[in-house]
């Protein structure tokens, strides 16, 4: 439909969106109002928080106790790994979230796994969605499991009653969103049938990470110098996101010839790999967004080795920012990236295709300053404003399909 209703079909959607944190919601909420839609967005970040996205107090319903009581319980599991209150809090939100959600007020009702089973069992809608910001659990559990017996470290990998839940909120949804091509495999690959997953990639303000001519002049001149090149990674320092594989390719290059700093978190699983890593890699904490473009302005390439992610916006971020981007197959980077052109996609856990791939880029200065130029030039990362219109047009899709599936 393009993003036009079709006859009988509202113009002007009621949206009632409900996240537990913010991931991608507030971006999205922002800019579906922008399109002229009601959204009522329910989280557990306090007001003054959500204001900073530009969203108004009316836009905005909020559970600030389970804000605080989810920041108590994630520290408290960080030294005590068997204490796990999310079911408690995960039933919590969802219990809120479905008492929020009075049935008939929304047009589309989407949340996100793991709070959204009490509204997908409880509020009636034309359509309700769930969106998965990582592959199909089992499939992420798998991976992680892997990791673990890997790394020889316990990691966070999905419990039982997680993954029950999980799954029962994907047969309770009418369609389930997902973020990227590969989180799209995982779910027919674990026996979702393909017609009940819709595929929206997300955006980012690019505006923001745009560098100015005196960034990319300055990048270019490194690369065609012969300095050190500089190899930037930001996110969260965890097993997930390939700190074990992270650490092998630092160690695999000679100092004299590359840098690397990571920005971020670190998570406690991997504190003794950043701790190895303290003499070779420049480890920057957790920025505020509106700083990262001056990160990604140190950079020569962009090296993100995870093992899963649903989307990874810090590639999108990257790309915006013309950085050549060295990632895997499990995230968003084969929907992303041009290879040989904007980037590279390897295989997971495979730490000598990124060694070689940057041993390649040190002795092709020309070419990876030429990608730079062709980043700069053929600027297509997606904004919130085509992202939105996809949503916009994925929900009028999927309510024209319920009218007609419904009996005469």
């Amino acid at each position: 439909m393009s993003g036009t209703a079709s006859a009988g079909l509202p113009r002007r959607l009621r949206i009632g969106l409900f996240v537990q944190g913010r991931f991608h919601a507030f971006d999205l909420a922002r800019a579906l109002i922008e399109r002229g839609h009601v959204v009522r967005l329910l989280t557990n970040y306090p007001k003054w928080a959500i204001r900073r996205f530009g969203l108004t107090d009316q836009n905005i319903e909020t559970n600030v106790a389970h804000g605080i009581a989810s920041k108590i319980a994630d520290r408290v599991h960080r030294f005590l790994p068997g204490f796990d209150l999310n079911p408690a809090l995960n039933r919590w939100f969802g219990t809120w979230a479905a008492r929020k959600l009075k049935n008939g007020s929304f047009d589309v009702v989407h949340g996100f796994t793991q709070v959204a089973e009490e509204p997908l069992r409880r509020v009636s809608a034309p359509v309700r969605t769930v969106v998965r910001g990582s592959a199909h659990i089992r499939t992420q559990a798998g991976i992680l499991a892997a990791e673990q017996n890997r790394l020889g470290t316990a990691l966070g990998v999905p419990s039982a009653w997680s993954i029950a839940r999980e799954e029962r909120e994907y047969t309770l949804a009418d369609s389930i969103v997902v973020l990227s091509s590969f989180a799209y495999r995982s779910f027919v690959e674990q026996g979702t049938r393909p017609e009940r997953i819709r595929l929206l990639r997300l955006g980012v303000d690019t505006r923001g990470f745009r560098p100015d001519a005196g960034v990319l002049a300055d990048r270019t001149r490194r690369i065609l110098s012969g300095e050190p090149l500089r190899l930037l990674m930001v996110g969260t320092f965890s097993a997930q996101k390939g700190a074990h594989d992270f650490r092998d390719i630092v160690c695999q290059l000679p100092p004299s010839g590359f840098l690397f700093r990571f920005v971020g978190a670190v998570e406690p699983e991997v504190a003794a790999i950043a701790k190895q890593l303290r003499d070779r890699v420049e480890f920057v904490p957790r920025q505020m967004q509106s700083a990262l473009p001056a990160q990604y302005a140190w950079g020569d390439l962009f090296l993100f080795p995870t093992l899963q992610d649903g989307f990874a916006v810090v590639l999108s971020q990257a790309q915006a920012a013309c950085l050549p981007v060295l990632t895997t197959t499990n995230s968003s980077g084969p929907d992303l990236i041009v290879d040989g052109k904007t980037g590279w996609v390897l295989p997971i856990r495979d730490s000598e295709s990124f060694v070689r791939r940057i041993r390649w880029c040190s002795d092709n200065r020309d070419a990876v300053a030429g990608m730079v130029a062709y980043l700069d030039a053929h600027h297509v990362t997606r904004d919130w404003k085509e992202v939105a219109a996809d949503f916009e047009a994925l929900m009028y899709d999927l309510m024209q399909a319920r009218r007609s599936e419904a009996p005469v």
